[in-house]
């Protein structure tokens, strides 16, 4: 069953969008990861222009993190004071990064910029990712103990701070809002929801306890990826409502699947097949850049629509 997508102009399988919607939300439902990062690349694969896959894939993000976060204020494990500093930060983000999307669209280069963005952070998250998986597989076989969780960095440093009851922590406001800031960017760029970037640095960089940071972090990205398809549809116009519909439709029955599949396996597995599904998707995307294409050329009539 074919349909029309007015805004990306091209006529899609249903049955398609709404299978890569289920696989999205089976393997957010698998991993607990929003899926921007893969719904977007895997749109670019069955002919969505760029500009519609980041904008319309914000969508999808909003749709699976709004129940996460229901569920996650339900087991207290959401730091709502942090949560609000890190959204401030997304905010400011989305709006330079709405900008620098617009400014790279105006010079015809933002299928490029965003497709590179894509092979840079997956490639480089899923390479880390993969490393730190084996490594806590490596520990798990010989019973290690871990090191300290919480240890003083310059990040505890810095002036400005405040007390997260949530988290256990007193803390300047200043990472958590640099975080933010990127994470809001990489939203409006890319089309993503930023979870693969902000729980690492939530954990890494702020210290924050492992028990808060999928919920905070679902908390703040709800916010800013739906303030950011707010300012696409606004000023590009680029959010296709009957592609959204169709993932969020798939999207929210594979979740439901993913959540009981990921109950039957262990941590580390679900970490290793998690980094090796994001480096398969940065490679396919960089073949793709540097892959000579089948057709170098295509013919139209000159007033045609």
């Amino acid at each position: 069953m074919q349909v029309y997508l007015p805004i990306a102009e091209v006529s899609v399988n249903l049955y398609l969008l709404l299978g890569l919607g289920g696989l999205v939300g089976l393997l957010s439902g698998l991993f607990g990861v929003g899926g921007g990062f893969l719904i977007t690349p895997l749109l670019f694969f069955i002919g969505i222009p760029p500009a519609v896959a980041v904008a319309t894939g914000a969508n999808q993000v909003v749709a699976s993190s709004v129940s996460g976060v229901l569920a996650q204020f339900k087991r207290k494990a959401v730091d709502v004071r942090m949560g609000l500093v890190l959204l401030v930060g997304g905010l400011v983000g989305s709006g330079f990064g709405i900008i620098i999307f617009n400014i790279l669209q105006s010079l015809g280069q933002i299928d490029l910029a965003v497709q590179l963005s894509y092979v840079v952070f997956l490639g480089g998250i899923g390479m880390l990712m993969f490393l730190e998986s084996l490594r806590a597989m490596r520990r798990s076989k010989k019973g290690g103990k871990r090191g300290k969780r919480h240890i003083h960095t310059w990040v505890h440093k810095l002036p400005l701070k405040i007390k997260f009851r949530a988290s256990g922590l007193y803390i300047s406001v200043i990472p958590p809002i640099l975080v933010g800031v990127c994470v809001g960017i990489l939203a409006a760029i890319m089309g993503v929801g930023g979870g693969f970037i902000m729980v690492p640095a939530m954990i890494y960089l702020l210290g924050m306890p492992t028990k808060v940071v999928i919920g905070t972090s679902l908390f703040q990205i709800l916010f800013t990826s739906a303030f950011t398809t707010m300012l696409h549809a606004v000023t590009n116009q680029s959010v296709d409502v009957m592609l959204a519909l169709s993932l969020i439709v798939g999207g929210v029955i594979g979740a439901q699947f993913g959540s009981r599949l990921g109950a039957l396996l262990k941590a580390e597995q679900l970490r290793i097949l998690l980094a090796v599904l994001v480096l398969s998707v940065a490679i396919k995307l960089g073949l793709d850049l540097v892959l000579t294409p089948a057709e170098l050329y295509s013919i139209s009539i000159a007033g045609a629509p």
